[in-house]
C-alpha cells in the first residue's frame, strides 16, 4: 500500500466518528433516532472535536511534517474514535487514546516550532497544548461543559496560526502582529480563568474570540482573494462568513457571560464548531484532500449549495436558541446542519470522481 493509501482508513475513522457524533447530535436535540448505547449522548462533543477534527488536524500536520512518527497522532485519536463509536461512553480507553493522540501532536507542533521559530508555529502550538489540557480533564472523568473551553481554543489557535502561517508572505506589520498575538492571550487567559473558576472569564474568552474574528475578517488574504473567480473565490466566501459567526459567538459570549448548558451555551458552541469550524473545512477541502490522499478535486458552482445551507442552519438554531417563540427553530437547524455535512461529503466525491475523470482523460 501506497503512503497515501494508508492515510485513507484515518479518514475513514475521523468519517466515522464525525457520522456518528452528527447522529447524537440530532438525538440531543429531539430527534428520535436509535441509540445503541444508553450513555453514549455525552459523547457528542468528544467525537466531533477528538475523533474528526482532532484526526483530520492530525494528518494533515502529520503529512506536511513528513515523518513517520507523526502519524501516530491521527492513529490514536482515530482509534479511540473507533473505540467510543462501538462502546459505552463508560468505557476510558476511547478518552486516553485520544488524550495520548493530542500528546503527541503536541510533539508535532514542538517540532514544527523548532524547524521554524514563528509566530504562526507558537500559536498552534498553544492550541495542541490546549487540546491536551482539555483531553486531559475529560479523561479524569471532568463534565464537558467544564472543559469545552479548552477544545474551543484548540480549534481556534490551530486554524488560526493556519491563516497566520499562509498570509506571512504579506508580511503583516508589527502593529498587525501585536494586535493578534494580543486577541490570542486575551483568551488563552480568558479560558485558564474560566478552568480557574473565577469571574471575568466568559468576558475575557468572549473578547478574545471578537478580537481574532475581526483580526481575521481584516487582515486574512481572503479579502483580496474574494475578488477572483472559481475555487479561489469560494475558499474565500468560506472563511470570510466563518470569520463572521466566529465574531457573533464571541459576542453572545460577551454580551451573556454564560458557560453553562443551556440555550445560549448551545449557540455559542455551535456558532463556532459549525458555523466557524465547519466552514473552514469547507473552504481548505480543495487544499487539505488533495495534500493527503493525492486525488484531484474538479471544482464546481454545486460546491455554494452546502455552504448556503450550513449557514442558514446556523442561523435558524442560534434564533431558536436566543428566542424562545422559535425554539422549534434549534430542532430544524440541528437538522440543516446535518445536511449540509451530508451535501458537502456528496460534493466532495462529485470533485474527486471528477477530478480523475479529466486526470485519466489528459492521460489518454
Amino acid at each position: 500500500m501506497t503512503a497515501r493509501g494508508w492515510r485513507a482508513p484515518m479518514l475513514v475513522a475521523a468519517t466515522a466518528s464525525m457520522a456518528y457524533g452528527v447522529w447524537l447530535g440530532l438525538l440531543r436535540v429531539g430527534w428520535a433516532l436509535p441509540l445503541p448505547w444508553s450513555d453514549q449522548l455525552i459523547l457528542h462533543g468528544p467525537l466531533m472535536i477528538g475523533g474528526f477534527l482532532g484526526t483530520l488536524i492530525g494528518l494533515e500536520r502529520a503529512v506536511g511534517l513528513a515523518r513517520p512518527w507523526a502519524y501516530l497522532a491521527p492513529v490514536c485519536t482515530a482509534a479511540g474514535a473507533i473505540v467510543l463509536v462501538f462502546g459505552p461512553a463508560s468505557t476510558s480507553a476511547g478518552a486516553l487514546l485520544i488524550t495520548l493522540g493530542s500528546c503527541f501532536a503536541l510533539l508535532v507542533f514542538l517540532v514544527v516550532l523548532r524547524q521554524q521559530f514563528s509566530l504562526f508555529a507558537l500559536t498552534m502550538l498553544g492550541g495542541a497544548a490546549c487540546w491536551v489540557v482539555g483531553n486531559a480533564g475529560w479523561s479524569a472523568g471532568a463534565s464537558i461543559y467544564r472543559i469545552v473551553f479548552w477544545w474551543i481554543a484548540f480549534v481556534i489557535l490551530t486554524i488560526g496560526g493556519e491563516r497566520l502561517e499562509l498570509n506571512r508572505l504579506r508580511r503583516p506589520s508589527s502593529g498587525v502582529r501585536a494586535t493578534f498575538v494580543g486577541s490570542v492571550i486575551i483568551l488563552t487567559v480568558g479560558v485558564v480563568t474560566l478552568e480557574c473558576g473565577r469571574s471575568g472569564g466568559a468576558t475575557l474568552t468572549g473578547i478574545g474570540l471578537l478580537g481574532l474574528a475581526l483580526w481575521l475578517s481584516v487582515h486574512d488574504v481572503a479579502r483580496r482573494t474574494v475578488r477572483q473567480r472559481g475555487v479561489t473565490r469560494f475558499m474565500a466566501i468560506c472563511l470570510l462568513t466563518g470569520y463572521a459567526w466566529l465574531a457573533v459567538a464571541g459576542g453572545l459570549l460577551l454580551v451573556t457571560t454564560v458557560i453553562v448548558p443551556g440555550t445560549v451555551y448551545d449557540a455559542v458552541l455551535h456558532t463556532i464548531f459549525v458555523g466557524f469550524v465547519l466552514s473552514m473545512i469547507f473552504g481548505h477541502a480543495p487544499i487539505v484532500f488533495p495534500a493527503v490522499l493525492g486525488v484531484v478535486l474538479e471544482y464546481r458552482p454545486f460546491a455554494y449549495v452546502p455552504l448556503v445551507v450550513l449557514h442558514l442552519s446556523v442561523a435558524m438554531r442560534v434564533i431558536g436558541d436566543l428566542v424562545d417563540a422559535f425554539g422549534r427553530l434549534r430542532v430544524w437547524g440541528a437538522l440543516g446542519n446535518a445536511l449540509a455535512i451530508v451535501l458537502f461529503m456528496t460534493a466532495t466525491v462529485m470533485s474527486v470522481s471528477m477530478g480523475h475523470r479529466r486526470a485519466v482523460h489528459l492521460r489518454t
